[in-house]
Order: structure tokens, then C-alpha cells, then sequence
């Protein structure tokens, strides 16, 4: 029998609905199989499988009688550890955060999952307050990526990118500030969605403002179509979501590009460092788009590298949270953070009013852009994974912080939708991403996209 470990969400769905599989083995193939690969990745820092494995039982007792919770019936999911999840702590990577608290509150999106019917497997890691594009924190060490585990994971959702390549759960949770799902899923060589801005309910909102979205991780487009169908649903705590959309992101899925207009830009204008392997293969799915239908024109969007903007606004967002800790919470934190909190300090509030306003241009010039073109497509990251190494590793500067990942940021400044999909490995066996733009609220067409390139270019598992 297949290892039920390694299924897709929508695989795992079948098999409940024909009595070929139930939840709770399913449950048992993720957790031993957790038990089997987390000591060498690091991916998950809080289990509960007794919790588990009774979610299991509950899913499998309705699915017996033929009356699933939800869409997500049984299918076993992780939450990153910076998402509320009742009953388990959220330590957010830090040791600033007492884990003695109650505990008591669902963030939305674990409310959605839970009313779905998903089985919840446990927390991911993720670098302190989701700091920093790799996944390494004092509080859980590396996290690891599983095509070579000497490499990152990316980040700040590495924990939950690794998991789902690696067949610890079909469907993972992570959020994204400046790249922080797409680029794990492009290390990762997994799917990753970043939505529209206020898509997916949260609660309690980033203290790094509006650029931070929650979105999936999967091995598959239609799981992720299946997940945002539950993620999307209204919750009234978050008072800058969207109004609900209602519509199914599942039908549809597979109509094809044909007749899309896509703009190709393998640099944006302005990356400089993009690794030839990364853009050859960006080259070519660009070419595999053309192939299935649409038409592609190569362009660059016309803006200058928005990376000032993005990274002292986040670095101010780290001051504030700096500023709450008690000095011996400051001593406990990870280097990487503090460093970040010491650069914020220097930004007034003129500066960060300016860039705001360079922001709202920035932001003002894709609507616009957005108008001529269905997709815009770049490379995910211009870098394979690199070595995974400690917190602290590398001076603070804002070429290490974001100048590898310059594709990546200015959509979170956007608040567009945006997606990476596999599209090749490096000669030493690294995925590459390959990303997909759509403009604002247009989450359903990235979604068709990236399943028409999928449908050519199927999503590998790494060897483990």
C-alpha cells in the first residue's frame, strides 16, 4: 500500500470518501514517519500526538458515518509557530515569550482549520518573531532542509516548507512578511501561496504592519486551492481583511492559461546577482507559460528596488517589539533580532513616513501596471538554498537581510497575490522557484496558473 505519509490533501480525501483510508491511519503514516525524519530536519518544534491521533479518531468515526466536518476532514496539517493555536504554546522561536500562559486562543486560521475537520499534527519552526529569511533561532536551533540537509529551509516559515516536502503532513501554515512562505517553498521545492493582502483573516495582526500575509504550503496546487477555500472564510477580528469571498478557488482550477497575458522579467530592473542556474531555469518556465498557451512578452515592471523600504519598515517593526522586552528578555533574544531592533532605533518618524509614502507609490505604479498584464513572472528567489549555519552568523546589513530574495519583498509591499512553484533543480540536486504575480485579489488566476504549469511540469518529492 502506498505510505499515506507522502499523499496529497486531495489523495488523502479520495481515499476517506471510498473507505480505502481513514484519518486515523493517516495520522499514524505522518507521526511515525515525524518521528522517523524531524530529529535530522528540525521542522517541527511542538507535538502533541495523543491530541493528534484523537482528532484522528473523531474524523474517521464521521467520516464512517458519512458526515465530514468540513473540506478538510482528516487531512493532518502544521501551524506555524508564530499562528495562535489553542491549548499549545506559541513561543513565536523565542525564549523572550513565558510558555506558562494559557494558551486559550485560536488564530483565526486555526479556527478555520479546526472547523474543517483537519487534524492538527503541531507547531513549526520559525526564527524569532519570524525575524529572517532562514529558519535557525536560540530557542530551536536549525532547522534543516530535506533535498540536503546541510542547507536552509529558507524562512521565516522554514519549519513549515520542510515539513511538507518531506511528507510530515500534506498541508502547512506559514505566514509571509517579505518572502517568508515563498522562499522556504522555493528551497524547499514546494508550493507556496502567498495571498492578497487581508485574504486571509489574522489575528493578532504583525506588529511589521500591513505587508504580512497568511498563506499555504503543499505539494500540490489543488491543495492549496482546497486550503484557501477554509482560510478565506471572514473573521471579525481582523478589521483590515477583505470583504469574504464566497466563490470556490477549486472550480475552474484547471482551465489553462491560454490567451493570459504574462509579463516575464527575469531581474525586475534591478537584480544584479540572480545565479545562472536560477535563471535558466526561470528562462525556461517562462517558455514552458508561452508553450501552454499564453502570450509572453518579456518587461520589466519599470520600478527601482524597493528594498530600503521593505527592510527599514521591518526593522522599525522590530524596534517596537524590542522596546516591550524586559532586559533580561533582551539577553535571551536571538542576535539576528537584536541586531534588526539596533537599526530600527535610528529610524525616525519622518523616515518611516517617507518611506510610506515611497510605499504607496510603489504600490499605486502595479495597480497600474497590473492593468496591461494577467501575471507578472520572475524567478522566486535568485538564489538556491545556501548553508544552514546559527543565529548570528552573517553582519545585519540590508544585503543579507533581503538582497538575495529581491524578488520577493516588493509584493509584500504590494499586497499582491503571489505564488512559487517548482520549476527545476540545480546541478546539486537544490530546487529552484519559479514565481507567479497576479494583481491584486486575483488569487483564483495564480491559482489556475500555477496549476496549468504544474499539470506540465509535476511537483518532485525529495529523496529521503
Amino acid at each position: 500500500m502506498t505510505d499515506l505519509a507522502i499523499l496529497t490533501a486531495t489523495e488523502l480525501l479520495a481515499l476517506y470518501r471510498s473507505g480505502q483510508a481513514s484519518p486515523t491511519e493517516a495520522a499514524k503514516a505522518v507521526l511515525a514517519r515525524i518521528d522517523r525524519l524531524n530529529p535530522a530536519l528540525n521542522a517541527f518544534c511542538h507535538l502533541a500526538p495523543e491530541q493528534t491521533l484523537a482528532s484522528a479518531a473523531d474524523s474517521t468515526e464521521r467520516w464512517r458515518l458519512g458526515v465530514p466536518k468540513g473540506p478538510l476532514d482528516g487531512v493532518p496539517v502544521s501551524i506555524k509557530d508564530l499562528i495562535l493555536t489553542k491549548g499549545w504554546p506559541t513561543l513565536r522561536g523565542s525564549r523572550t515569550v513565558d510558555p506558562n500562559q494559557p494558551w486559550g486562543t485560536d488564530a483565526p486560521a486555526a479556527a478555520r482549520l479546526r472547523e474543517a475537520g483537519a487534524v492538527l499534527l503541531g507547531k513549526t519552526a520559525t526564527p524569532e518573531f519570524g525575524c529572517k529569511g532562514e529558519t535557525n533561532s536560540p530557542l530551536t536551533g536549525l532547522t534543516r532542509n530535506p533535498w540536503n540537509t546541510e542547507k536552509t529551509p529558507g524562512g521565516s516559515s522554514g519549519g513549515a516548507a520542510a515539513a511538507v516536502a518531506a511528507g510530515l503532513g500534506p498541508l502547512g501554515i506559514g505566514t509571509d512578511g517579505a518572502g517568508s512562505v515563498r522562499i522556504p517553498a522555493a528551497f524547499c521545492g514546494n508550493f507556496g501561496l502567498k495571498p492578497s493582502f487581508g485574504r486571509v483573516p489574522a489575528y493578532p495582526l504583525s506588529p511589521m504592519g500591513s505587508v504580512a500575509h497568511i498563506g499555504p504550503h503543499t505539494m500540490s496546487v489543488a491543495d492549496a486551492a482546497l486550503a484557501m477555500n477554509v482560510l478565506k472564510q471572514p473573521d471579525a477580528r481582523d478589521w483590515t481583511s477583505l470583504p469574504p469571498d464566497r466563490s470556490d478557488y477549486t472550480i475552474g482550477l484547471n482551465d489553462g492559461i491560454r490567451g493570459l497575458r504574462i509579463a516575464w522579467s527575469p531581474t525586475l530592473g534591478y537584480a544584479k546577482n540572480v545565479h545562472p542556474e536560477v535563471a535558466a531555469a526561470c528562462d525556461r518556465g517562462a517558455r514552458l507559460l508561452a508553450e501552454l498557451g499564453a502570450h509572453v512578452e518579456a518587461v520589466d515592471p519599470g520600478f527601482t528596488d524597493p528594498l530600503e523600504i521593505s527592510a527599514h519598515l521591518w526593522f522599525a517593526g522590530t524596534r517596537a517589539i524590542w522596546d516591550t522586552l524586559t532586559p533580561v528578555q533582551r539577553e535571551a533574544a536571538d542576535p539576528d533580532f537584536a541586531a534588526q531592533a539596533a537599526r530600527g532605533a535610528a529610524i525616525d518618524m519622518l523616515e518611516v513616513q517617507r518611506l510610506t509614502l515611497r510605499r504607496i507609490e510603489l504600490g499605486s505604479h502595479m495597480r497600474q501596471f497590473m492593468e496591461r498584464y494577467d501575471l507578472l513572472v520572475t524567478p522566486a528567489v535568485a538564489v538556491p538554498a545556501f548553508d544552514a549555519k546559527p543565529a548570528g552568523h552573517r553582519e545585519m546589513t540590508l544585503e543579507n537581510f533581503l538582497g538575495w530574495t529581491p524578488f520577493s519583498y516588493p509584493f509584500n509591499l504590494t499586497q499582491q497575490p503571489a505564488c512559487t512553484i517548482p520549476c527545476g533543480l540545480t546541478s546539486d540536486g537544490l530546487p529552484i522557484g519559479l514565481q507567479l504575480v497576479g494583481p491584486m485579489f486575483a488569487d483564483a488566476l495564480v491559482l489556475r496558473a500555477a496549476r496549468a504549469f504544474e499539470s506540465a511540469r509535476p511537483i518532485p518529492r525529495p529523496a529521503i
